[in-house]
């Protein structure tokens, strides 16, 4: 069919007839399909991520006795490795679908990673430099640089309430770790260094999202690829991979398999974690990320006997408020742009 036919049938299905009075426009209300992806994909990354956390602390509990080190970097690795292989299967299986490698848009990809490589060196030296508590109030700092970021580079406005639950959210770690504010130069620059860059990877993460023209499972695969490539010369230069050749104790079908199970989660976290940054924004993802914590102090008392001290009871509470503060603020920003909307 030519352009013009379809002209013409076009404007025969736009235009009234003449003896018709044309209606009046219809207002439908706004679809609450949004709001309910933006529940779902938090709901999927908090679940993935704190499933992330127990399988590690599970690895660490019952195989960091038998290693003469650490080997943190490594399981990164051995975990992106085991995505790759996972999301590979299921293109060959044909249950999802994305382009095969290419360089052009690995570079596109290539700052997400870049800015993850820096999160993880700059958080491992942070916690080296200074107590957990410390590094806790940074976490949550860096949760208002990511809000400050969303607004200027996505014009994300923030509300009022907001800012009260970021700053009810700090001033309770703040409180939590008030024995522990002892701080050092070098201990201030790791943690300036892991805020910069947490920033920056979530910041990026949101703009790759949106303009790197991939499906979330080529996400996942190039995310993963590329983690391998940059990743895997560090674990051959600081010894992890020697160390991790030497130490036979764990050459065994258990450390292999609770690998290769972390790795599956691990596949599953990457497309949470896209899915909920490009669904919800920048802060809502560092927020889900911070409140993360609570459910893991609950599970890591209850699987591991871990010890929840009366500075994590604190550190709770205050986070359970802020967090239900920003859900609040939320709901009501929602309804007023609805509101907006019909009126």
């Amino acid at each position: 069919m030519s352009t013009n036919n379809k002209d013409v049938e076009m404007q025969k299905l736009v235009e009234p007839a003449s003896s018709e009075a044309p209606s009046a426009p219809v207002t439908k209300p706004p679809s609450s399909g949004g709001s309910g992806k933006a529940v779902s994909s938090c709901a999927l990354y908090s679940f993935c991520s704190v499933s992330m956390v127990l399988v590690n602390k599970s690895l660490a509990s019952s195989y960091n006795h038998l290693i003469d080190g650490d080997l943190n970097i490594l399981l990164v690795v051995i975990q992106a490795v085991v995505a790759v292989v996972a999301v590979e299967f299921c293109k060959k299986m044909k249950w999802v679908e994305y382009p095969t490698f290419n360089m052009a848009t690995a570079k596109q990809w290539a700052p997400v990673n870049i800015m993850f490589c820096g999160m993880l060196f700059t958080g491992m030296a942070s916690l080296q430099h200074n107590s957990v508590p410390m590094v806790t109030v940074f976490k949550n700092i860096t949760n208002i640089v990511v809000s400050v970021g969303d607004y200027y580079c996505f014009g994300n406005t923030v509300e009022g309430l907001v800012i009260m639950a970021f700053g009810l959210m700090l001033a309770g770690a703040l409180l939590a770790a008030r024995n522990d504010v002892a701080i050092t130069g070098m201990g201030l620059f790791w943690m300036i260094s892991n805020c910069c860059t947490t920033a920056g990877y979530i910041l990026y993460m949101k703009f790759a999202t949106k303009n790197v023209k991939l499906s979330k499972f080529g996400m996942v695969f190039y995310n993963n690829v590329l983690c391998t490539v940059f990743l895997l010369p560090v674990t051959l230069v600081n010894g992890e991979m020697s160390l991790f050749l030497k130490t036979e104790a764990i050459h065994n079908f258990d450390y292999g398999w609770k690998n290769f199970f972390a790795g599956f989660v691990g596949f599953f976290l990457n497309f949470a974690s896209l899915n909920c940054v490009s669904n919800t924004g920048p802060t809502t993802y560092a927020i889900v990320g911070s409140m993360n914590k609570i459910p893991i102090a609950f599970l890591g008392w209850y699987l591991f006997n871990a010890v929840i001290t009366s500075q994590t009871w604190f550190f709770i509470a205050v986070s359970m408020c802020g967090g239900f503060l920003y859900s609040y603020a939320k709901i009501r920003a929602s309804k007023k742009k609805s509101k907006e909307r019909l009126g």
